[in-house]
């Protein structure tokens, strides 16, 4: 018996909606392979290739409009042409695979490529609400150290198709990955368990606030008074701030850099600033430096992957002309040419006695931990700790800032490392290698927390190879299973 076409439509809806409360901040993870296994059944109903477009658009729907409901306060209008956009081309996926077979393999195949794409397209891609993202906290994340977020995604895809299509497939398929994941690598310790003592400082304040609106000196002294709680007693190694904490003309001779060096000082322990600075004639730099004890300033990185539509105007000119509020963003950041990595000197043995002239830190600044590459960066260089600086106090709820918690812990994940996140108005956290989240501030509270981080060397498969073989074999899969269908096609109708 056929399902009646109107309710292909509406429980593809559904269906979207299943994944998108599977994902941060309601992470009811199981609620994906339902979601999934309902959009297989449903989606076989399509009798037209219009009515297949309109039930991977429907699917978009309800997963894009409440995960990506934290854009209605930055751009209505722009929150409604990502919704629509994002789902137009998972209504493109089912188009292109409508009436061919095996569906069930073709169907993970279509819309994780969809997931690759917009890794990197639009204005440099925006990897937010991915299906990889619903399974931060499970056994699929696993999976990120072989091959990343685009491996879970499809593994998740597949999985579920099998769980309602095949369910026989369902064990033989947990035993192979069990054995993957026992083979493949996760990254060493140093030797003698070496350890660094970090604070992170997270100086509260009110959220859903922007720059324009904002005194920058508020949000400094909120930080320094959160800072001088700390006691040189307490032996920390590095202390941690958050990105655009210091908005200023120029960092270097300014009264911000003064009192930063004397905290530095009284805790004899470098201190990690994210700076935000003029850059003439018309634009600004997203910085992250250290001030040492001693007083210096070092190792700038300026952020590479910068926020379209928040940190950059992409078409300025033609979103004028069209009348768009272009002015919320004055000035574009400049974008950095330098791979995300910081090298922090330290003043003395770390806090387990080792004495290190320096450690490294993969330093993907706020946005840029949604994109492995980005980290990956730091790791190839020698880092043993991820830091993300990040900034969400632009944002009301807590959307954005869930979905950034769990892509920290994917990254963690992926490299085999430990990820500092620390935000000014939160959510601020550690993540460990294996993906675990402790000390989690809340959003808006002045929160100081301390930890002993594990140094961690050693590189992950994922590491090593990158997105472009679970790119290449999706494309390949893709392409394959079209010409087979196409073939059986035409030795059916020869005959």
């Amino acid at each position: 018996m056929k399902l009646p076409r109107r309710f292909v439509h509406a429980r593809s809806v559904v269906a979207g909606l299943c994944i998108a409360f599977a994902t941060p901040p309601w992470g009811w993870w199981p609620f994906v392979f339902i979601g999934l296994g309902i959009f297989y059944k449903v989606s076989q109903k399509a009798t037209s290739a219009r009515q297949s477009f309109v039930a991977g658009f429907s699917l978009g729907l309800g997963w894009f409009f409440p995960t990506l409901a934290w854009m209605w306060f930055i751009s209505i209008p722009g929150y409604f042409f990502t919704v629509i956009f994002f789902s137009c081309l998972h209504g493109i996926a089912e188009l292109l695979i409508f009436g061919r077979e095996p569906r069930r393999f073709l169907q993970p195949t279509a819309h994780v490529l969809v997931e690759a794409l917009r890794f990197s397209w639009p204005f440099g891609g925006a990897p937010i609400a991915t299906l990889a993202m619903t399974q931060s906290h499970t056994w699929f994340a696993s999976f990120g150290r072989i091959g990343g977020a685009l491996l879970v995604s499809y593994l998740v895809w597949q999985f579920s198709i099998f769980l309602f299509s095949r369910f026989r497939l369902v064990v033989p398929c947990i035993a192979i990955g069990a054995l993957l994941l026992a083979i493949a690598p996760t990254g060493n310790s140093f030797p003698d368990e070496t350890q660094l003592r970090i604070a992170y400082v997270q100086g509260g304040g009110p959220q859903g606030t922007r720059a324009t609106n904002t005194s920058p000196r508020d949000v400094v002294l909120r930080h320094l008074i959160a800072t001088k709680t700390l006691s040189p007693d307490q032996k920390i190694d590095v202390v941690i701030w958050p990105e655009n904490v210091v908005d200023v003309p120029t960092f270097a001779n300014s009264r911000e850099a003064k009192e930063i060096a004397i905290e530095a000082k009284r805790l004899n322990a470098p201190i990690s600033i994210g700076v935000t600075d003029d850059v003439p004639p018309d634009n600004f730099a997203n910085a992250q430096v250290v001030v040492t004890p001693a007083g210096d300033i070092i190792d700038r990185y300026e952020k590479v992957r910068r926020v379209p539509f928040g940190e950059f105007i992409p078409m300025r000119g033609f979103l004028e002309a069209l009348g768009a509020p272009v002015h919320q963003v004055r000035h574009d950041a400049i974008k950095g040419k330098t791979p995300a990595v910081s090298v922090i000197p330290l003043s003395r043995p770390t806090i387990s006695g080792d004495s290190l002239p320096s450690v490294s830190f993969a330093t993907p600044v706020s946005w840029e931990i949604f994109f492995g590459g980005r980290v990956n960066e730091g790791i190839e260089r020698g880092a043993s700790i991820i830091k993300n600086p990040t900034n969400g106090s632009s944002y009301r709820g807590t959307l954005l800032q869930s979905q950034q918690i769990a892509s920290s812990q994917l990254r963690a994940i992926e490299f085999g490392r430990s990820v500092v996140q620390v935000a000014p108005t939160g959510f601020s956290a550690f993540v460990s290698p294996s993906g675990d989240v402790s000390q989690r501030s809340k959003v808006s509270e002045r929160r100081v927390e301390i930890a002993d981080i594990e140094l961690r060397t050693g590189r992950t498969w994922y590491s090593y190879l990158g997105d472009s073989p679970i790119i290449i074999y999706l494309l390949l899969s893709f392409a394959f299973l079209l010409i087979r269908h196409q073939r059986k096609g035409r030795i059916r109708t020869s005959g």
